[in-house]
């Protein structure tokens, strides 16, 4: 007889892994209130510590990577009606 394995959302491993960083009960409990193995507890609870700084730092990152794709092109505006101008005065 085999077993289907279970997907779990990175929102209940999330959940799971922050009240066993807390440590106010332990591994083996905390897995069978949530009905998962210790080790895996366990290993999204390393997993937390390890990655746990990187959650903040993707977000100023990505914000600041928008912020200077949008002053590249706004730039790259400002040097086109700036020749747009240099050649209407030409012109006139």
């Amino acid at each position: 007889m085999t077993v289907k394995r279970q997907k779990r959302s990175a929102r209940f491993k999330f959940k799971v892994a922050l009240e066993a960083a807390k440590e106010l009960k332990t591994v083996s409990q905390i897995a069978s209130e949530y009905q998962v193995t210790p080790g895996q507890v366990s290993k999204w609870k390393k997993q937390l510590q390890s990655q746990g700084a990187s959650i903040f730092e993707t977000k100023a990152d990505g914000s600041q990577q928008q912020q200077e794709k949008k002053e590249a092109e706004l730039y790259e505006q400002i040097g086109r009606l700036k020749m747009d101008l240099d050649w209407l005065q030409k012109k006139v």
